[in-house]
């Protein structure tokens, strides 16, 4: 049986108050895009519902890519935006060994400090990691869903703050990378693009999006 997912692709309205209140608040942006999947998943329903998105942005223009096992955008304010909502089944349908395909993904490249062994136990800092050390971290991580990257191009974008109610702000540091690839390991990939990679998937990291790379 093909997994289950749908992908809305939202263009926002710039001048929605609520657009603009989720774009200075990654916080108010997890909630708004939680009202698009069902009520009641329990304690973990960002994870039950399969919920990741992307928020990709040109001169001109502001698009969010939306991707969960359903999703109904009619829950979102009338002014947020114009949705288009496909199914993603034949995109899984289409992975294949070998097949070569373009790539685009937001992830959140991190390494956890390493404390000294009188601290055992505890959990060091999360470290941003940047440059070629980034780099690594996503071929790295792209070997495990099944992806052997043959071009990566990295684009460090702003990082997500979120301010913790009675705490500082919260930043994760965010690296988009666009390139192409080959699948090795379809199942791997699938689990990949339903799940996510990597950290900060509440806050537009980890949605994974392909296509098959065009042929001369």
């Amino acid at each position: 049986m093909s997994p289950r997912a749908a992908l809305a692709r939202i263009r926002l309205n710039p001048h929605s108050r609520a657009v603009q209140r989720d774009l200075r608040d990654a916080n108010d942006m997890h909630r708004s895009l939680m009202r698009l999947v069902p009520d009641h998943l329990g304690t973990s329903p960002r994870q039950t519902a399969g919920l990741l998105y992307r928020l990709d942005e040109t001169d001109t223009t502001s698009t969010l890519l939306v991707q969960a096992a359903t999703l109904d955008p009619s829950r979102l304010p009338d002014d947020y935006g114009h949705a288009d909502v496909k199914d993603l089944t034949p995109m899984f349908n289409a992975l294949k060994k070998g097949l070569a395909v373009r790539y685009r993904i937001v992830v959140n490249p991190v390494k956890t400090e390493r404390l000294p062994l009188e601290q055992k136990g505890r959990r060091g800092k999360r470290i941003p990691l940047t440059g070629p050390d980034a780099d690594h971290w996503w071929t790295s991580r792209a070997a495990e869903a099944g992806l052997d990257l043959h071009t990566v191009l990295p684009t460090p974008i702003a990082a997500i703050r979120h301010p913790p109610k009675g705490a500082p702000s919260i930043r994760h540091h965010l690296v988009r990378y666009d390139g192409t690839a080959t699948v090795t390991d379809p199942d791997a990939l699938t689990h990949a693009v339903l799940t996510g990679i990597g950290r900060a998937k509440s806050y537009g990291a980890g949605l994974i999006s392909l296509a098959p790379e065009a042929t001369p």
